[in-house]
């Protein structure tokens, strides 16, 4: 008879064992997903990426026709051309000026050393004063007139160039570039479409690094926090499974219901708290890929 307790004691005790759970949490693995649009208007004249397919950032991926965003560029060239070729050369223009200005200066003192020596008259030496002044006088005038004439023409100069970037950053915009290095998950739109502005044209999503999204108990709250180094289970259906090393990233600010799809450390826990682990993915881990996690 006691032998017979005690084996039924241990096969209890190896249900027991076997039943425990191993983990503390458990969710799917997720990732930061970017739905790029269109920047520009017109017609699609390249995009050749297909889903699936691995992309860099900043990798021109497609094209929208900027023809006519090009060609206006030109003539804005052009016109700021011919505006800075009407740009007057002030030093040119009152050159004359300057030197009838220095003429006369030296015909003053010539005439003071004559005056002196009484073979010149004292009008003589007044008339040079006074053609001295008026000169002078023409000289500032010319010269604050050129100058406004510059001022004005480098407005102008200016404002084209600032219409010429706007241009350019319209032409950079009919690029299609992917924002992020990862995976297209999605595509919209096909080469020859037209795409206006804000017309969605493709989803990629950065695989490098994917996020276990994970839900925990209030009880456990208190014994996390954010950059605690935690251990992660890939799972991959039956006895295939992968270890990682995560960290969290995210910590919930309020509760929640339990979704019906995740298991907690007490079963089925009322309300819980979401947390997003960082997993660097060697690319094994797909989007939706069931993990759990020890703390």
């Amino acid at each position: 008879m006691k032998k017979i307790i005690i084996i039924a004691i241990t096969a209890l005790a190896a249900a027991s064992c076997s039943g425990k759970k191993t983990f503390d949490a458990t969710g799917t693995f997720e990732a930061t997903e970017v739905t790029v649009s269109s920047e520009a208007s017109g017609r699609i004249i390249e995009f050749n990426i297909q889903e699936g397919e691995f992309v860099t950032a900043g990798e021109m991926i497609g094209a929208v026709d900027s023809v006519q965003l090009y060609l206006t560029k030109i003539q804005l060239q052009k016109n700021a051309k011919s505006v800075i070729s009407n740009r007057p050369n002030i030093s040119a223009q009152i050159a004359a000026l300057k030197e009838q200005i220095s003429k006369q200066k030296k015909e003053r003192v010539r005439t003071e050393n004559l005056l002196k020596e009484n073979a010149a008259t004292q009008k003589q030496l007044d008339d040079i004063n006074s053609a001295i002044l008026v000169l002078e006088g023409q000289l500032a005038a010319q010269q604050s007139t050129l100058s406004n004439n510059v001022s004005s023409i480098d407005a102008q100069s200016s404002a084209i160039e600032i219409q010429i970037a706007q241009v350019e950053d319209r032409l950079e915009k009919c690029r299609i570039v992917s924002p992020v290095t990862g995976t297209v998950l999605a595509k919209y739109a096909e080469t020859g479409e037209l795409a206006s502005t804000g017309t969605p044209l493709f989803k990629v999503a950065g695989l490098n690094q994917l996020y276990l999204r994970a839900y925990i108990t209030s009880a456990q709250l208190a014994d996390i926090q954010l950059g605690q180094k935690v251990s992660v289970t890939a799972q991959f259906g039956g006895d295939k499974q992968r270890e990682y090393e995560g960290t969290i990233s995210w910590i919930a600010s309020d509760n929640e219901f339990t979704p019906k799809s995740i298991q907690t450390v007490e079963d089925r826990a009322d309300m819980v708290y979401a947390i997003k682990i960082a997993v660097e993915n060697d690319g094994y881990i797909k989007i939706g890929t069931y993990g759990e996690v020890r703390f």
